[in-house]
């Protein structure tokens, strides 16, 4: 049996000390030691403090970064996030006075094709604003049995807002079937029946894999919806990863639908906040909603701060995220113990099957302890998701120490 590292003394903290330079991780199996260096540079107080292993045969290592893929909100801000969050300029947002969120609102309005915006704390608050604004109590919502709405939202809809949801099976690429929709929808005229307002998409598709509904396909449900007075929602937390993987503008997508929700805080690595956006009217009654949900915000510039840094600069990197979930999947595909399909790999979700017989509690536990984190899907279903902070050699080493679990 493998001895683990074995610690030496560690050497007394240089008292002039003001800033680590090196960011420490501890895997739980290993007991670092810490180094102090002084600099060479007399002119700084800081010292460089870095961590080593010392293994049984007397090998000294670095330790391992946490490689962590269970979600692209793990992601952290960037330098430039951080700094415009110090230097925004504040007001309260309640009273539609804050020039930073005024801001953003505007910018993300424009980024969708849409009339006006209003920023939430979360992607749940919004679509949850998005549905009370668009139904009434007793009305009906069509959404798919994989959507993040129905499945992960605490049913929020019709516990608050006493809106219906009809729920319509998602193909394995996302959609709602189009005459499932059509059969799915209820005549206004019937006195037994919920009144349908509502179609919900989502775009990217979570639970599908990250898969991409191309904006034919978009059409095809604004003309249904056109033709029997419904009004369509469109949860896009990922919005920007599909239209980075289609090569086109985000408008291409919004324009087919009356709302949409998008996220700040998954692939564009802003610390927190999603947006709403649709006409003016509609966001008028999403921002009653909102202060009904507790979600009216006061200096809340702070937020969109960030928010505006990850509207201007990184949208075009997700496509370097859909690219080290491509390497991840193609390797994932070269393990027999593994199966997962490759068309399905289209953004920075991957999402596979164990076939081995192992559980995937079993299997994401034993990958925690080499210090590589996944998302557990249930029975034997794993997503790893790709994002800003992992790069091609985290996923090459994430590979390795998969490969090595299954063994």
């Amino acid at each position: 049996m493998a001895q683990p590292p074995r610690p030496i003394a560690v050497d007394r903290p240089f008292p002039a000390c003001e800033e680590e330079t090196d960011d420490i991780r501890m895997s739980r199996a290993t007991a670092p030691i810490v180094s102090i260096m002084l600099p060479q540079a007399r002119s700084t107080a800081s010292v460089i403090i870095r961590a080593t292993y010392i293994l049984p045969n007397g090998a000294r290592t670095m330790p391992q970064k946490t490689i962590d893929l269970r979600s692209d909100t793990v992601t952290l801000p960037t330098s430039a996030m951080r700094s415009a969050m110090a230097r925004a300029e504040l007001g309260d947002d309640v009273y539609g006075e804050d020039p930073t969120v005024n801001r953003l609102e505007a910018l993300a309005a424009e980024r969708v094709g849409k009339q006006a915006a209003m920023l939430t704390p979360s992607g749940t608050m919004g679509n949850l604003c998005a549905l009370l604004a668009h139904c009434g109590r007793g009305d009906e919502a069509i959404v798919g049995d994989g959507s993040h709405i129905y499945n992960y939202e605490g049913g929020g809809a019709s516990a608050l807002g006493g809106i219906v949801y009809h729920v319509l099976p998602n193909q394995p690429d996302g959609t709602l079937a189009l005459d499932h929709l059509r059969a799915a929808v209820r005549w206004l005229d019937d006195p037994h029946s919920a009144q349908t307002r509502l179609i919900c998409l989502e775009n990217t598709h979570n639970h599908c894999g990250g898969t991409v509904l191309p904006p034919a396909y978009m059409a095809d449900v604004a003309r249904l919806a056109r033709e029997r007075g419904l009004a369509i929602h469109l949860d896009g937390a990922r919005l920007f990863n599909a239209a980075v993987a289609l090569g086109i503008d985000a408008r291409e997508i919004t324009r087919h639908v009356d709302s949409v929700q998008f996220c700040l805080s998954k692939g564009l690595s802003a610390p927190v906040g999603s947006l709403l956006c649709g006409d003016a009217d509609f966001i008028k009654r999403a921002r009653r909603a909102r202060k009904m949900l507790g979600g009216g915000m006061r200096q809340a510039g702070v937020i969109a701060a960030a928010g505006i840094v990850a509207l201007e600069t990184m949208i075009d990197r997700l496509a370097e995220d859909h690219a080290n979930a491509r390497i991840l999947a193609e390797g994932l595909a070269g393990l027999p113990q593994i199966a997962i399909d490759l068309e399905r790999v289209q953004t920075d979700i991957v999402i596979f099957e164990l076939r081995n017989g192992m559980d995937a509690d079993t299997f994401v536990h034993r990958l925690r302890a080499r210090g590589v984190l996944v998302g557990d899907m249930g029975g034997e279903r794993i997503r790893a998701v790709t994002h800003y902070g992992i790069d091609a050699g985290d996923i090459e080493q994430a590979l390795d120490v998969i490969s090595s679990v299954l063994v």
